[in-house]
């Protein structure tokens, strides 16, 4: 089946589409995300060694499907990154944020320089976050722990579960 999205770094040019797609999905991030609509802005400043932003695009209409953060990446011994991502109306729901996720787990699993060359990822999600704890498991992440009070979000500290996997565990390498 040919692949219905595709995965790329965002450039300045997105960040009204971004914007856009934000506030269409407000009342579906709000639960488990704070929304930013200007989060894309923020995050083409921040993007680094230690960050890496992805977009997933629909290809039959260009819409944005979802964001991916790569973060807290660490190289040496650790070489870890973790992952954190929110889905877009109208894709939501149609197995189009799975497909682009697996895009870039490959991607962070790829030998620089066209991939990150990390040998572990991080899923952090909140339990009730049925949705994100799903694509954890559907990616093949393993359950690791609890962590409680992990995150500052929406004005509270949220418990969040914690899935990993490594490079010698993907089955896209």
């Amino acid at each position: 089946m040919a692949p219905r999205v595709l995965v790329r770094a965002p450039a300045e040019a997105d960040v009204a589409a971004v914007r856009a797609a934000v506030l269409r999905s407000r009342e579906h991030i709000a639960p488990w995300n704070p929304v930013v609509p200007d989060v894309l802005a923020d995050l083409l400043r921040r993007q680094g060694d230690q960050l890496r932003t992805f977009i997933i695009l629909d290809r039959a209409d260009g819409g944005i499907v979802g964001r991916c953060n790569v973060a807290n990446i660490v190289r040496g011994a650790f070489c870890n990154g973790t992952l954190g991502y929110d889905s877009y109306l109208p894709y939501a729901g149609t197995g189009r944020m799975t497909e682009g996720m697996r895009l870039i787990v490959d991607r962070c699993f790829a030998p620089e320089p066209d991939g990150l060359g990390l040998h572990r990822l991080e899923i952090n999600a909140q339990p009730d976050n049925l949705r994100s704890v799903a694509m954890a498991r559907r990616l093949g992440f393993r359950h690791e722990g609890f962590s409680p009070r992990m995150l500052y979000i929406n004005g509270a500290w949220r418990d969040h579960d914690r899935f990993a996997l490594t490079a010698e565990e993907w089955p896209g390498l």
